[in-house]
């Protein structure tokens, strides 16, 4: 939140996990953010602090279970923030735990639960992440919280992101440094865990899992190189992994591959390392090189 105001963005910000000391307390109100209220010691510490201009979200335990205070909680908050001197409450919240799921048992008793404590006292509420803004126009309230979408992903196991009108917000990719011929009956990387069946030709990527590319990605694992899809062949390690370039003659040291991005869906990566493409995403170390619209 710190870095987005000094950065120039003068929207409202939610701040999910709310305020945990007197210090963070003291920036939210200095930067104007919004953090949210999910324990009653943070309504202690708001307390404690005096006055001062400060909009806060009441967050609710609907069923996930992981923050928010109980339903037959929450009158008795709303009464303490309302009469604390200098703050809002700028609404209700709570988190769908499963609207991710074909089979979702938990949504739409959820939606109601936030939707009915919103009516009683007059207050915005909020609760759809990017399953529910898809599945629940009911969900979307006065504020959506749109995740793993906002970085063209899909947030359904089932459906594609390029079904979904989605598009790749980023591309991973590094270079060539190296190609060597591997005989029939070589191995390649840590562990010999590829073993060549015929001569092939296997070129080097500078990047591996100390960039963050997942350490467990399988072989056969998609990239492309040069906008042509192959795969990965022997174990990644951590500067470095390994394709398959034998149905790519014209691959030279130098040339682009990409990990994922235009050509690789990040999804399809994802799922063949047991995860979703948030962790990947989220997994990126400070190594690689970041170019925003052709600037670095």
């Amino acid at each position: 939140a710190v870095s987005l105001r000094h950065g120039g963005i003068q929207k409202p910000i939610m701040l999910l996990q709310g305020v945990l000391d007197e210090h963070e307390l003291a920036t939210a109100l200095k930067l104007h953010l919004e953090p949210v209220v999910h324990s009653e010691w943070q309504v202690d510490l708001i307390e404690r602090a005096g006055e001062g201009l400060l909009s806060v979200w009441l967050k609710v335990n609907t069923g996930m279970h992981r923050l928010g205070v109980e339903l037959d909680q929450a009158s008795a908050i709303i009464d303490r923030l309302r009469a604390i001197p200098g703050v809002r409450i700028a609404g209700v919240m709570t988190h769908l735990a499963c609207a991710d799921q074909r089979d979702d048992p938990l949504s739409a008793s959820q939606i109601k639960a936030i939707a009915d404590l919103a009516n009683a006292y007059e207050l915005p509420f909020s609760a759809a992440n990017s399953a529910g803004l898809v599945r629940y126009p009911d969900s979307h309230g006065s504020r959506v919280r749109p995740g793993i979408m906002l970085y063209g992903s899909s947030p359904f196991a089932d459906r594609d992101a390029s079904g979904m009108g989605l598009m790749p917000t980023q591309r991973l990719s590094a270079r060539l440094i190296a190609i060597n011929t591997v005989a029939a009956g070589g191995s390649v990387g840590y562990g010999a865990t590829w073993t060549a069946d015929r001569e092939t030709r296997v070129g080097v990527v500078s990047i591996g899992y100390g960039d963050g590319y997942p350490r467990h990605a399988p072989n056969g694992t998609p990239v492309a190189v040069n906008g042509q899809r192959t795969q990965l062949v022997g174990r990644v390690s951590m500067d470095m992994l390994t394709v398959d370039l034998s149905t790519l003659p014209d691959a030279r040291v130098g040339d682009e591959v990409e990990l994922w991005g235009d050509v690789v869906s990040v999804d399809e990566v994802a799922s063949l390392c047991g995860t979703i493409s948030y962790e990947l995403f989220c997994q990126i170390t400070s190594r690689p090189r970041r170019v925003v619209d052709g600037q670095a």
